[in-house]
């Protein structure tokens, strides 16, 4: 059994030099040939793969929250109802997202509001069910902590840990620790 990756698809190369360009200069300042150019074909070979640009930044913002979600799920049901475990495990994948898809960060932090009302609806449900997987562990470690207090914190978390298009270079082994760190003392501050 190979343990290499396929090698990405197409379309998949695609929404990756979109999200990138779309991070670096917003949705608008990126044409359809910029996009084509980047992976080899003319702009109008793209509409072989998607409707246009808006479709792109569907796929790729309800995409990923598409992936969190399931990711997440899949974390709470590996980790066997250990909650110490559950969470660390919701870390680490949420870790992994951060720094191996910052471009996605800067793209739905801009450009979420160009979405479809149907999109848009779709991520934000998508995103409330991702944080009720972790509000649902942390009330678990945490039972005398409110529930207010607990999402509040889960949100604090996820902009800590979202803000890595923002942050200096320390290396990606020193940057996964140093978050990691951090979203445990934050959790952590919860029994103070």
């Amino acid at each position: 059994m190979s343990t290499r990756a396929a090698a990405p698809t197409r379309r998949e190369q695609i929404l990756s030099e979109a999200a990138r360009l779309f991070a670096a200069r917003g949705f608008h300042g990126v044409g359809v040939d910029e996009i084509g150019a980047a992976v080899g074909i003319s702009g109008p070979g793209l509409y072989r793969h998607f409707a246009g640009k808006d479709a792109m930044l569907a796929e790729l913002l309800v995409g990923i929250s598409e992936r969190l979600l399931t990711g997440g799920r899949h974390r709470v049901a590996g980790a066997y109802g250990d909650p110490a475990r559950v969470l660390s495990s919701l870390i680490d994948g949420h870790i992994d997202f951060a720094l191996d898809d910052r471009a996605l960060i800067t793209l739905h932090d801009r450009e979420l509001d160009r979405l479809r009302e149907a999109d848009r609806k779709r991520v934000r449900q998508l995103q409330r069910q991702y944080v009720e997987l972790w509000v649902d562990v942390v009330r678990e470690m945490h039972p005398q902590v409110g529930e207010a207090e607990v999402r509040v914190c889960v949100h604090a978390v996820f902009g800590l840990l979202n803000s890595t298009p923002h942050l200096a270079a320390l290396g990606r082994g020193a940057t996964e620790s140093l978050l990691r760190r951090l979203a445990h003392g934050a959790f952590g501050a919860l029994s103070a």
